[in-house]
């Protein structure tokens, strides 16, 4: 019999979003005439597409009022566009430290630090700004899924749970609690959250991959073989997906050996070109053959 792969954990990434404010805001805000007039620069250079241009004059805003908070925002945005993420950071920073109450400053500055892995900082930054606004259902999520890449379960599941209260949650915030509670080894509890998550996007690969997981672990293989296929058809170039499948089917039914054959030669065919599954195809290839032998000499 073939091994059984372990489980996968994959990580969900929040999208960043950050805005250039507008021309009026600069001239609403700026101490001095020279700091608006720099700031204009920045926003005509950077409608342009002259980047590097921009965020010189937006510096020469900043050097110029060294209050000027929608310099330092659009800064920030401009410095992560170019991957400065060192920059970007203490832009942001400092726009929040000019402006304590500034929710886009510190929601920008958590997303920074999460695009670098920060999640301590990024946890520390949107903790502030939910402060600010607990009632923001992105800031929120975007928490939760700092504590789901640092496989903090107990404040995953804490977050996902607030969501759910606020009745905001969805098929993601969902998968995020079944996690977190499978990891807590609240088994029924996780099967009810990832089908919660199914129920709201049936195509859904990772809860369905993620309740067949528990079923094959728990050696319920007719289950697992259904969370398994459902998988594949959210996502038919699932290739962890169609391993498992295999492995669940053919334990249930080990004397079918045209359907065993069929579904390992399914799973090459969606992993043979997968780095990562390179030991795992060559594994299934030989299985094949010994199946195929065996089904000569059953003579079907």
């Amino acid at each position: 019999m073939i091994n059984r792969p372990g489980s996968n954990r994959m990580l969900i990434v929040t999208a960043l979003a950050l805005c250039v404010l507008a021309v009026s805001l600069g001239n609403l805000y700026a101490a001095t005439d020279k700091a608006k007039e720099f700031f204009n620069q920045g926003v005509t250079a950077s409608k342009a597409g002259k980047t590097d241009d921009a965020i010189a004059a937006y510096k020469q805003a900043v050097d110029a009022d060294p209050t000027y908070v929608d310099a330092y925002m659009n800064l920030g945005a401009l410095q992560f566009q170019k991957g400065l993420y060192d920059d970007a950071i203490k832009s942001f920073r400092t726009a929040s430290e000019k402006d304590p109450k500034n929710v886009d400053a510190l929601t920008n500055l958590a997303q920074v630090e999460f695009k670098k892995r920060a999640y301590i900082e990024a946890e520390s930054a949107y903790k502030s700004a939910i402060a600010l606004d607990p009632n923001n259902v992105r800031l929120q999520k975007d928490l939760a899924n700092v504590y789901f890449a640092r496989s903090a379960w107990s404040e995953l599941a804490q977050t996902a749970e607030k969501l759910n209260q606020m009745n905001k949650a969805d098929d993601t915030t969902w998968y995020w609690l079944g996690k977190a509670y499978e990891k807590q080894d609240k088994v029924p509890d996780a099967i009810a959250a990832y089908e919660k998550s199914i129920g709201l996007n049936t195509r859904n690969y990772r809860a369905n991959f993620a309740i067949g997981q528990i079923y094959l672990q728990q050696e319920k293989f007719d289950q697992a073989a259904r969370f398994f296929k459902a998988a594949l058809t959210a996502d038919p170039k699932g290739y962890r997906a169609a391993y498992n499948y295999a492995v669940a089917m053919e334990t249930l039914k080990q004397d079918a050996y045209a359907q065993n054959i069929t579904n390992w030669k399914d799973f090459v065919r969606i992993a043979r070109n997968i780095p990562q599954a390179k030991q795992d195809v060559a594994i299934a290839e030989g299985h094949i053959k010994d199946l195929q032998e065996a089904q000569t000499k059953a003579g079907q």
